[in-house]
């Protein structure tokens, strides 16, 4: 007969926010578990879904088709060629089959680039009437992973964009690109510099939209499987996460540019850039935490110290955002929130008909929710470096749940600052 000793179980943690670091080592996430929780979630990740769908597409097509053109004044007209384009985790040409939905394009959104909320009317149309996917949101997602790229630590793709034999493939593709260009290829011998960090910038559009090209399936998966009565809690949702990091950890990123029909390979899949790595943990980084201060919310001027002196010290992404001020026009995350409005499911539209003050009141209210969701997506991203880094929770070595427990506390740290909305969403009634 043999005898099972139960672990010693740990101290109660004495961090601010013990009870979510409690919960977090139950398996949980940040964000409490609650049907309404786990609907609103879900309901969000498929009305970020859609437009996502085209965000990948357009980052894709700027990166790989537009490239240096000057005047890039269609850049958001996505030819049918991108709308077409498989996506490598969905259909049955899937690399690995996420989404057991289309390859091509999701059909709600063709509906809304035909339509838009106005009536069927040209492209261009549409576009002057602002009737149209945002892609200024997605633009504003790759410029902050280009901005803090540097100190961020994780992965090697931005060393690699100041490497010799990066700045030879780039200075390559510049050449093909305005070879029968002599004005162009004059600008470009005088200021060398200035051409080569427009490519940095487009390799950083390849790398998101790369990103987005995973996270869009993910998500159209997650909704079908709760339509289903597949998951039974928040639990259950920032699992399928995790589990899906890890599918596709090792996806390749990389750039190309199709120049005249010949493709030039700027950062080859060769250079064994991965998903995770080079792409998944900056954007958490970049785009959850830090970003930068929106014009209008915040004074750029160095005597008035609104503005930290350290990018790492920046926090001004969905985690810490107050979704009131944020809801003002031309401000990057109420984009977002206005792309998602247009494929709300219902269940999510009754929802906010209930608890908001008036259709207006709609966009604030699913940026509320969009925070709630990303502290799930978070949560996720915290479990899996637990996982790869650290011990399985229920591992009976004291010392190793000490070590989650310490891991688990630095990142609860980051939300110290009186910014940080984890305390609010604590609540059913941050609303």
């Amino acid at each position: 007969m043999t005898t099972t000793l139960a672990p010693t179980p740990l101290a109660p943690s004495t961090h601010k926010y013990a009870d979510v670091i409690h919960r977090l080592e139950s398996g949980g996430s940040m964000l409490p578990d609650t049907p309404e929780n786990l609907m609103q979630i879900i309901g969000i990740y498929k009305a970020y879904a859609v437009p996502m769908d085209f965000y990948w597409r357009d980052l894709l097509y700027i990166a790989e088709q537009v490239f240096l053109e000057p005047l890039p004044f269609f850049k958001y007209f996505l030819p049918q060629e991108y709308l077409d384009l498989p996506n490598h985790y969905a259909g049955d040409t899937a690399d690995l089959r996420i989404w057991r939905g289309p390859a091509t394009a999701h059909p709600e959104l063709l509906e809304f680039m035909e339509k838009g909320k106005t009536r069927k009317m040209s492209k261009l149309f549409h576009h002057l009437w602002h009737d149209r996917i945002n892609m200024e949101f997605a633009e504003a997602c790759m410029q902050a992973m280009l901005w803090h790229g540097r100190d961020m630590g994780w992965g090697l793709f931005d060393a690699y964009l100041d490497s010799e034999e990066y700045k030879a493939n780039a200075d390559r593709a510049i050449k093909a690109y305005f070879k029968n260009n002599p004005a162009m290829l004059a600008l470009y011998k005088l200021f060398p510099e200035m051409f080569l960090e427009q490519v940095r910038q487009l390799s950083y559009y390849s790398n998101l939209g790369l990103f987005w090209e995973v996270m869009a399936p993910v998500f159209f998966e997650m909704s079908d499987i709760y339509d289903e009565g597949g998951f039974k809690g928040v639990p259950d949702a920032m699992n399928f996460l995790v589990n899906g990091i890890f599918a596709i950890a090792g996806r390749p990123i990389y750039h190309r540019v199709n120049i005249r029909g010949e493709w030039f390979e700027i950062i080859p899949k060769s250079k064994g850039f991965t998903w995770l790595y080079e792409a998944a943990l900056p954007y958490v980084e970049a785009v959850f935490y830090r970003t930068s201060p929106f014009r209008g919310t915040k004074s750029y001027n160095a005597q008035a110290k609104q503005v930290p002196d350290e990018q790492k010290d920046f926090h001004y992404g969905i985690l810490y955002a107050d979704v009131f001020p944020v809801g003002t026009a031309g401000i990057p995350p109420t984009l977002l929130m206005d792309d998602m409005y247009h494929f709300l499911p219902d269940y999510l539209i009754k929802y906010y008909q209930q608890h908001c003050r008036s259709e207006d009141d709609m966009l604030i209210q699913l940026g509320i929710t969009f925070q709630r969701s990303m502290y799930n997506v978070t949560s996720a991203v915290i479990q899996a470096l637990r996982t790869a880094l650290l011990y399985p929770l229920d591992d009976p070595n004291p010392r190793h749940r000490a070590k989650n427990r310490q891991f688990f506390e630095g990142q609860m740290d980051r939300f110290l600052r009186p910014e940080a909305r984890l305390g609010d969403i604590q609540s059913r009634d941050y609303r």
